[in-house]
C-alpha cells in the first residue's frame, strides 16, 4: 500500500484488489440491512481499503504557493497553500530551522474551534528541536471557516448539512484526506525526509491523527492526544453525551428534523450519516491496530468525559494485541494523564516531544 501511495496510483486502482476481501469480511460479520454496525472482525487491509474508498475523491494538482518570513532563534516560518481537491485549498503554517539538510517532519492538527495559528507555539518548540513542524486549518476552521449559518459555527453548520444531504464529511474524515494530500506535498520538499513524517493532534485532531495513521503508512510515528476513544463503547455504556456535546447545535437541529429526542439510538443514526462507520468498522478498536508496527503514543486524561476511560482501554487492548503479534510491544505506549480531564498537560507535551526524538531522529530509531 505504501509503494502504491508513492507511485500516486488513484485510490480506486489501489482498492480493486481489496474490495472483494472487504465484502466477504463484512458479510461474515453480519452487517444488518438496517445499517446498524456490528462488532468488527474484518481483516486490517479490508478495513483500510473501505475507509480509503469512503474518503476518495478526484485528485487535483497541488499547485502550492509559499511566502517565507524569518522568525527569532534562527527559525523560518512559511505560509503555504496547496490544493487538496477541486474548490479546496489548505492554508498551512510551516516552521523550521533554516538549512539545506533533510529533516524529520511533524504535522500538528488542532481541535474543534482551533486553527493552525493556535498550534504555532508547538510548531516553534518542535522546530527548535530540529523538526520541520507543520499545521493546517481543518475543514471549516481558521481561514477555511466561511460564514456562519443556522445560528451556529460554520463547522457545525457543515456537519448539519451533511446530515441532511449526505454530501461531504467535515466531521473527521475530510481532514484525513487533507492530511494525506499534505503528505503528498511534504514529499516534494527538499528539506523533508519523507521516511520520517509524524502526525499528532489534539481532541478532534487526535481522532484525525489515529484515523489518518491507520490508513496512510507514510505516517511513520503517531501521537494522538485526548482523541483516542471508542464511539461504540460510549454508545453502549451511556457515555455518548460528552462527545455529542461538542457537536450540540448540529445534533439538536438534526434531532428536531427527525422529530426525535437525543439519545444513544438517535446518535447512532446521526453518526451513520455524518461519519459512517465511526462506531463500527472505523472505530478506535478497529483503527488503532492498523498503525502497528509503527510507533504509537496515546495520550489521554484519566478523567476525560469526552474520551471515557473504558473506551480508551478497549482501543488499547485491541492495539496491544496487534503490536504483540508483530513483535514490537515497546512501540505502543499509553500515557494516561493523572487527574486530568479534556486537556493536554505540559508533562504530556514533554513526553510527546521525547517520543518524536526517540523514533524520528536517526540516532534513536530502532
Amino acid at each position: 500500500m505504501g509503494s502504491a501511495l508513492r507511485r500516486r496510483e488513484t485510490l480506486p486502482t489501489m482498492l480493486t484488489r481489496l474490495e472483494l476481501c472487504f465484502v466477504s469480511c463484512m458479510i461474515a460479520t453480519g452487517v444488518a440491512a438496517s445499517g446498524r454496525q456490528p462488532a468488527v472482525t474484518a481483516q486490517p487491509e479490508a478495513i483500510r481499503a473501505a475507509f480509503l474508498k469512503l474518503i476518495d475523491r478526484p485528485r487535483v494538482a497541488l499547485e502550492p504557493t509559499l511566502r517565507s518570513r524569518p522568525e527569532s532563534g534562527g527559525l523560518v516560518a512559511e505560509e503555504i497553500s496547496f490544493a487538496t481537491e477541486a474548490g479546496q485549498r489548505v492554508p498551512t503554517l510551516l516552521i523550521k530551522r533554516s538549512g539545506p539538510s533533510r529533516q524529520p517532519a511533524v504535522i500538528v492538527l488542532h481541535g474543534t474551534g482551533g486553527s493552525k495559528e493556535g498550534m504555532a507555539g508547538r510548531l516553534r518548540d518542535l522546530a527548535a528541536k530540529g523538526f520541520v513542524a507543520v499545521a493546517i486549518d481543518g475543514r471549516y476552521h481558521g481561514e477555511r471557516a466561511g460564514a456562519s449559518s443556522e445560528g451556529m459555527s460554520p463547522y457545525l453548520a457543515a456537519i448539519l448539512r451533511t446530515y441532511r444531504t449526505g454530501r461531504e464529511h467535515p466531521f473527521l474524515y475530510d481532514t484525513v484526506w487533507d492530511v494525506m494530500r499534505l503528505i503528498d506535498y511534504l514529499e516534494t520538499r527538499p528539506d523533508v525526509d519523507r521516511a520520517r513524517i509524524a502526525l499528532t493532534g489534539i481532541s478532534k485532531g487526535g481522532m484525525e491523527t489515529y484515523l489518518a495513521a491507520a490508513v496512510d503508512p507514510r505516517i511513520a510515528v503517531a501521537v494522538p492526544m485526548i482523541g483516542v476513544q471508542s464511539f461504540r463503547w460510549a454508545l453502549d455504556h451511556g457515555a455518548w453525551d460528552s462527545r455529542a456535546w461538542t457537536l450540540r447545535e448540529a445534533v439538536d437541529a438534526a434531532a428536531k428534523d427527525a422529530g426525535s429526542g437525543v439519545g444513544a439510538p438517535f446518535m447512532r443514526r446521526f453518526y451513520d450519516k455524518v461519519a459512517p462507520g465511526v462506531y463500527g468498522e472505523f472505530d478506535g478498536p478497529s483503527m488503532l491496530p492498523l498503525i502497528a508496527p509503527r510507533p504509537l503514543l496515546v495520550i489521554n486524561g484519566d478523567s476525560d468525559p469526552r474520551t471515557p476511560i473504558g473506551g480508551v482501554r478497549a482501543c488499547m487492548a485491541a492495539a496491544e494485541q496487534a503490536y504483540k503479534v508483530q513483535g514490537v510491544p515497546e512501540r505502543l505506549v499509553l500515557h494516561l494523564q493523572p487527574d486530568a480531564g479534556h486537556q493536554v498537560t505540559p508533562e504530556a507535551d514533554r513526553v510527546a516531544l521525547q517520543w518524536f526524538e526517540r523514533w524520528l531522529k536517526s540516532t534513536g530509531r530502532s
